[in-house]
């Protein structure tokens, strides 16, 4: 177990993370920027940190994540699916905490589908009686 590297996919949205897990001191990196480069609020880094702070591997772990896709907060979604995925390659006893938290699970709500007829998913051109 010298190179041990976990791996999983996150996905929310349109937003799509590849997540890698080595053994290090908890240094998080997106896009090869530091976190706190990548992500401007404070609300999305926690979203990030939240299963390794659920399992207590916040600084067991470096975390490298390729993420492409979406807006910041679909895409930090999806980082922590992927890091919740990749946990669960590390250790299989990490998956009650992950589960219950709802970590595990991917988010299915995406854009609805524009209509034809109207001018948006749910949007009807303006209406007058005459």
């Amino acid at each position: 177990m010298a190179t041990a590297k976990f791996y999983g996919t996150g996905r929310r949205k349109k937003s799509i993370a590849r997540v890698y897990l080595v053994p290090g001191t908890g240094n998080i990196t997106i896009n090869k920027r530091d976190i706190d480069d990548y992500f401007g609020l404070e609300t999305l880094k926690v979203v990030v940190r939240q299963p390794l702070v659920a399992t207590e591997t916040a600084d067991k772990f470096d975390v490298l994540v390729n993420v492409h896709g979406g807006g910041f907060t679909g895409q930090a979604g999806a980082v922590r699916h992927g890091i919740a995925r990749a946990l669960l390659q590390a250790d299989a006893e990490y998956r009650p905490v992950l589960k219950k938290e709802g970590y595990l699970t991917r988010d299915p709500r995406m854009k609805e589908r524009k209509k034809y007829g109207l001018k948006a998913a749910r949007r009807a051109p303006q209406f007058s009686k005459r």
